[in-house]
């Protein structure tokens, strides 16, 4: 009966156990699931030189494939935690025997138990199981581990542990250790660098160097001594290693180039378009079309000008007072701390101190124990409106030796686009003052009047149909019907009138007369039309208002649709994302869609190179295009933008301002590149009387322009070849054939005295055109202000 019993009670413990095995069992994933498995793996963006600007994602990971892993590397961790990796069939017995062993110890000190755990075990417990700490999930995982063996090749485990496993600092995966407590990618770290990282699976806090130095210079050096006894390193290289100081950056490094901070923030609302949510999981390479010398250009201009214009009206005043006293600088930060954002120093300002005034005389101190005087003019320009007194809290940057500039936040705010014409690719994007203190971008999402910066869209229209560049339009008083009802009377900046006038002067100097009176000949719906086909608007009433800047649109667009007066009558597609690789490296995304010839794929012959066509579609005739190209060359030669002339360059564009001078604009071009300029307050507020394009925006594209043209050779603007170019009034103009004028060439008898043609187009436009020798022009006019200012 005993031994019934005995049978009985085993039978049910054997029972017991199947059921157990199978309810532990039933739903472990199998091996192979990991044949295809790849981390969360944070998108990294990157400028068209390489130069890594941004990254997307909810880890911080940089996936490194295992061809990519230096030796070194890889054999440092399998010192640290599984040197009989590529010996063991996933479970490592010998290691299982020691972890026992040293648990018995561990069990009567008290320690926590040790588990001699494989790198395929952590493999599979990190990316398949859960971390509780019971006998049944260890089962699991050496099940698991055995399995992932039979699926998988070694280097693909190996792989997915190096770049999955968490070592602290916000790092998922060697690769982005490298890059968080060092700043180097893992080819450029040093022998003890790659040993301290893998020293830190263990517990990435315990060995943190700021916080726990020596513990984890102890264990770097473990990982060297282990990495000697595997005959990995030598000796001698190991123990050179081990005298090495462990230095890491102060924070984990975050992939960031300052200057660049609102264009990577549009290019990822444009990722999340083309790709959704799986931007920041899937390790999307982004490969932008951003020119990082343009953009710090572009960035220090745009902000340069805003101080410019800030200073020109007045000083504010100090942002804080306190006692004066030896011990103030914790007093000054704590009134920093409450300071709202539009009044904080920006982040890009790295110059920029706190500063406290010691006497109304201009004695300061400042934040990081310099003493000094602040500089005549700026204690000048503070005295004149709100006089510094003593404890006075104000922003300070050293100008030399004991003297101090005054700062001060602007108010004010604008933008800075610049584009290829030719493809559309944008290569510098500011989208105002500072992205630390307004995370708005007035490139693309500020919706404004661009006042007399549109005409030039309205002569192309007049050029595309019955005007040619030698017609006669008058400059005088003009009343219409408005669209309300009511009725409208336009009239220029300067409130005079020239009478008959070449259609180049009423585009050079801006005049709103001219412009209307030539719309209303050419037909408002046309234009309107135009100005749409031209990718200037998506819509726009058919109002006459809106040929003198009524509408609204933003710096992104008006500045690409500049770019057909460049290339030739295209309208080019902007784009901020060339293009978009997977993980494995393959094209996902390209902006340029153009099919490459046939040509393309055959060995270079050392003759002609493929040939492909040019981006875009043709919007305007390319003759027309060079019409006003020529004419907003004329405005900066002889209009409202001649202050840029002395970069000496060949360069067109136009100004704008706007009604009660609430924005101003300057979009211009070289033959390379088209760059646009706004100038306004984020509530619409006026700028100030007489703040025109050419006062407040002009300078800022003069600035940018000089930089970024600067060791360059002048390049001209391409000539369609088709064109009939004659002199007229001394300005070279081209023409449609057919379209230019006539005239009769004079005896000799007649001396050099200016030809009369009465040609005219269809009558509407008649008066005498002065065709004249190239070698004998007239004076220049008198240069008239920006005539963009609405009425």
């Amino acid at each position: 009966m005993a031994g019934v019993a005995v049978m009985t009670a085993v039978a049910i413990a054997g029972f017991a156990v199947a059921i157990y095995a199978a309810w532990l069992f039933h739903d472990m994933p199998d091996g192979s699931e990991l044949a295809d498995f790849h981390p969360v793996t944070s998108a990294r963006v990157f400028a068209w030189d390489g130069t890594l600007i941004g990254e997307y994602g909810q880890e911080r990971r940089i996936y490194v494939p295992f061809n990519r892993m230096p030796t070194r590397v890889t054999q440092a961790f399998l010192a640290a935690e599984d040197r009989n990796f590529f010996t063991h069939n996933g479970v490592d017995v010998s290691g299982v025997s020691r972890a026992m062993a040293k648990n018995v110890f561990n069990l009567l000190r008290g320690k926590r138990f040790e588990g001699g755990s494989t790198i395929t075990q952590q493999v599979a417990k990190n990316l398949l199981l859960n971390n509780e700490r019971t006998v049944g999930r260890k089962l699991k995982e050496v099940i698991l581990a055995r399995r992932l063996e039979n699926s998988l090749p070694k280097d693909q485990i190996l792989e997915l542990y190096l770049n999955d496993i968490y070592l602290g600092y916000r790092s998922y995966g060697v690769g982005a250790a490298a890059f968080n407590y060092f700043g180097k990618s893992l080819d450029q770290l040093s022998l003890s660098e790659m040993a301290f990282l893998a020293a830190l699976p263990k517990g990435p806090e315990n060995y943190r160097p700021s916080t726990h130095k020596a513990a984890a210079i102890a264990r770097r050096n473990w990982v060297l001594g282990e990495m000697a006894k595997a005959g990995w390193v030598s000796r001698e290289e190991a123990a050179a290693a081990m005298q090495d100081d462990l230095v890491i950056q102060d924070k984990p490094r975050r992939a960031k180039y300052a200057d660049a901070d609102y264009f990577v923030s549009e290019v990822e609302l444009r990722a999340r378009k083309l790709f959704n949510d799986a931007i920041y999981t899937e390790g999307y390479y982004v490969k932008t079309t951003l020119d990082p010398k343009l953009q710090t250009m572009a960035r220090e201009a745009l902000m340069d000008g805003l101080e410019v214009y800030d200073r020109r009206h007045g000083w504010r005043g100090a942002w804080g007072n306190i006692p004066v006293t030896d011990n103030w600088e914790s007093d000054a930060l704590q009134a920093e701390n409450n300071l709202p954002d539009s009044r904080r120093a920006p982040s890009e300002r790295a110059d920029w101190q706190v500063g406290m005034i010691e006497k109304s005389s201009g004695s300061v101190r400042a934040i990081d124990g310099g003493h000094g005087v602040i500089r005549a003019d700026d204690l000048a320009w503070a005295q004149a409106n709100r006089p510094l007194k003593a404890g006075d809290l104000v922003y300070v940057s050293q100008a030399s030796t004991g003297v101090y500039r005054l700062r001060q936040v602007p108010k004010v705010n604008g933008a800075l686009v610049a584009i290829d014409p030719y493809s559309g690719r944008i290569v510098a994007m500011v989208g105002g003052y500072s992205y630390s203190l307004s995370k708005f971008n007035r490139a693309t999402q500020a919706s404004r009047q661009p006042g007399s910066s549109i005409k030039p869209f309205v002569y192309a229209v007049a050029l595309s149909k019955d005007f040619t560049p030698a017609s006669m339009v008058d400059d005088g008083p003009i009343s219409m019907m408005g669209g309300d009802g009511k009725m409208w009377t336009p009239s220029n900046y300067e409130h005079d009138y020239l009478g008959m006038q070449p259609i180049r002067r009423g585009l050079e100097l801006s005049r709103n007369l001219m412009t209307v009176r030539l719309a209303q000949k050419t037909g408002i719906k046309p234009i309107t039309q135009g100005i749409v086909n031209f990718g200037v608007l998506d819509k726009m009433p058919p109002e006459m208002s809106m040929v003198l800047g009524a509408g609204e649109v933003n710096p992104y667009r008006l500045t690409n649709a500049y770019s057909i007066f460049v290339n030739g009558g295209r309208k080019v597609k902007p784009h901020m994302i060339d293009e978009v690789q997977d993980r494995n490296g393959k094209v996902v995304y390209k902006a340029d869609e153009r099919n490459c010839p046939a040509a393309c794929t055959a060995d270079f012959d050392g003759l002609e190179s493929p040939r492909l066509s040019p981006q875009g579609d043709v919007v305007l005739d390319p003759i027309t295009a060079y019409q006003v190209n020529s004419m907003l060359q004329g405005v900066v030669q002889r209009g409202t933008g001649a202050a840029a002339r002395s970069l000496g360059i060949p360069m067109g564009g136009k100004t704008g301002t706007t009604n009660d001078y609430r924005s101003a604009w300057f979009v211009g071009y070289t033959a390379d590149l088209v760059v646009g300029v706004f100038v306004g307050f984020d509530d619409n507020s006026s700028l100030g009387n007489h703040e025109t394009g050419a006062v407040a925006a002009l300078p800022i594209w003069m600035d940018f322009m000089k930089n970024a043209n600067a060791g360059k050779p002048n390049r001209e603007f391409n000539k369609p070849r088709d064109a009939v170019y004659m002199s007229v009034h001394g300005i070279e103009e081209a023409f449609k054939p057919g379209t230019e004028p006539k005239y009769t060439a004079p005896s000799e008898d007649d001396g050099p005295k200016p030809y009369l043609d009465t040609w005219s187009d269809d009558g509407d436009t008649s008066g005498p055109v002065t065709v004249v020798p190239a070698e004998e022009p007239p004076p220049p006019p008198k240069q008239k202000a920006d005539t963009g200012t609405l009425y």
